[in-house]
């Protein structure tokens, strides 16, 4: 993880936890400091899964790109979406949250090259790939979610469930978009059990 991927999570992190403590001030640090684990579990995990791929998996806020569900449909210019967060909070006085502000790029290896050779002979990285490595970041999440459920620790379950939800939004390239291009199956499976959860972390 480099210094700007860093300083990404924490810039994420302090935008997600001011947007989420809007109409309650006290849980800022907790939150801050939820999210911070958070999203590094989150990031940690997708780099280790492409890893596995041979690629390079580099995570940056997001930029609306995509405005549709066909691939044609999109601005000529990426939007930055970093703010988005803290602007609905402010408009809706904190009674709506989006906590999706941060996606992924990736980029094959020299050694993918080197060894999708023969019946194999292919470097571009497919969707299939994209879309398991978003898949196991929303699977870690839920692990600590459970985890932090057991342990006791109320709030992070809560911020975990939500930012679980958020991410299976198939807009753009956050990372339910590239599961849903990937897989409608694989989306569905993942969108259902992400609902069954965030009901379930409405009620606790």
């Amino acid at each position: 993880m480099d210094k700007k991927e860093i300083f990404t999570i924490i810039l994420a992190s302090l935008v997600l936890a001011l947007a989420f403590s809007y109409k309650n001030t006290s849980i800022l640090y907790p939150a801050i400091l939820s999210f911070l684990i958070i999203l590094t579990l989150n990031i940690l995990t997708k780099k280790i899964v492409g890893h596995h791929f041979e690629t390079a998996v580099k995570t940056k806020f997001w930029t609306w790109y995509q405005f549709g569900l066909r691939k044609d449909m999109h601005f000529k210019n990426p939007i930055p979406m970093a703010w988005l967060p803290l602007l609905l909070a402010l408009f809706s006085r904190g009674f709506f949250l989006w906590l999706a502000i941060l996606e992924f790029d990736i980029k094959a290896k020299t050694e993918r090259v080197a060894k999708r050779h023969g019946i194999y002979r292919f470097t571009e990285v497919t969707e299939w790939h994209v879309a398991l490595i978003a898949v196991w970041g929303v699977v870690i999440n839920l692990l600590i979610a459970i985890v932090a459920y057991i342990a006791g620790f109320e709030l992070f379950t809560k911020l975990s469930i939500y930012f679980i939800a958020w991410s299976m939004i198939p807009l753009g390239r956050l990372d339910g978009a590239k599961i849903f291009y990937a897989s409608r199956a694989l989306w569905i499976t993942v969108f259902t059990i992400a609902a069954i959860i965030l009901g379930w972390g409405l009620i606790i």
